[in-house]
């Protein structure tokens, strides 16, 4: 854990940009088609007018609901981190303080990638509509995604619920790469005859981690966070994975193992207010089911 970390009383810290966690389609339009003068015209102009959540917003709402059970104390930081200037990132503060939302800490970098900051407020989490961003938040240590199109989660329930790929998420894309450069039955093989061998830690692991500390806190019947594993994993390459999991001594409620099934649905079913995974083709399904989700560009099917 970083002295920022500790600094922040050890809450699960959450760096967030501001399209990840405001609707900003239409200003980023803006910025694109007209340039950035006209952008920042239009965010002064517009700086006292409502925007509409994000992607992210429900994740950042459930978040700031997680108390300490016998102090009360908030469990979650949330920081801005936005690419906006202070003066275009007043629209953004009033929204924050408009939806009620607790975020005190920022960095606004004036057109600048704001990565450098991921680590310096010690955030366990980066979430962004930038790739570029994300990517170097990966390369500097921290889990990072950036958001996915789709609409907001649809989950009423008051429990967080985040869902996990593994392979080069929660694990490193060693058994990925066998898969991908030797096919199946190499990768079943190899899988099988590794069961025994905790597979490495992949760029989620201390984010699933601090998550597991948090749930540490509640009895099992009263946790307000519930995680999933939803792999396109089966059997015989699921024993490597739960021994990988016991060996972490980290807890996940749910284990699905989909052999390759669409994993839309399953999200759906489970009430995902996130899920995080490396593959294009897997975060279409999931947002098809309005699932919030984050592409972790990482691992093997992202090179290049």
């Amino acid at each position: 854990m970083t002295a920022a970390q500790k600094q922040t009383h050890e809450k699960l810290v959450i760096g967030i940009s501001s399209r990840a966690l405001f609707n900003l389609d239409e200003s980023h339009a803006i910025y694109e088609n007209e340039g950035l003068d006209a952008y920042l015209r239009y965010q002064v102009s517009h700086e006292n007018c409502e925007l509409e959540p994000g992607v992210a917003f429900s994740l950042v709402q459930k978040m700031q609901n997680l108390r300490h059970p016998t102090s009360g104390e908030n469990l979650v930081e949330v920081i801005l981190l936005s690419r906006n200037s202070a003066d275009t990132g007043l629209r953004i503060f009033n929204n924050i303080e408009r939806y009620g939302l607790n975020i005190s800490r920022a960095a606004f970098t004036n057109g600048k990638s704001p990565y450098q900051y991921v680590s310096a407020f010690g955030s366990h989490l980066f979430l962004s509509a930038n790739p570029d961003d994300v990517t170097r938040a990966l390369d500097a240590g921290c889990a990072a995604a950036t958001i996915f199109p789709s609409y907001q989660s649809l989950n009423p329930s008051e429990q967080l619920r985040i869902a996990f790929d593994g392979d080069a998420v929660l694990f490193s894309d060693e058994a990925e790469r066998v898969y991908q450069e030797q096919g199946l039955d190499a990768f079943a093989k190899k899988e099988k005859s590794d069961a025994d061998t905790p597979l490495p830690a992949g760029p989620f692991k201390g984010f699933l981690m601090a998550l597991h500390e948090l749930q540490s806190l509640f009895a099992a019947d009263e946790c307000p966070i519930r995680t999933a594993l939803v792999t396109a994993r089966s059997a015989p390459a699921h024993e490597r994975v739960i021994k990988t999991l016991r060996d972490w001594n980290i807890r996940i409620d749910e284990a699905l193992f989909l052999g390759g099934m669409k994993k839309g649905e399953f999200l759906h079913a489970f009430g995902a207010d996130f899920f995080f995974d490396d593959q294009h083709g897997h975060c279409q399904s999931a947002s098809e089911k309005n699932v919030a989700t984050g592409h972790v560009p990482h691992g093997v099917v992202n090179e290049g």
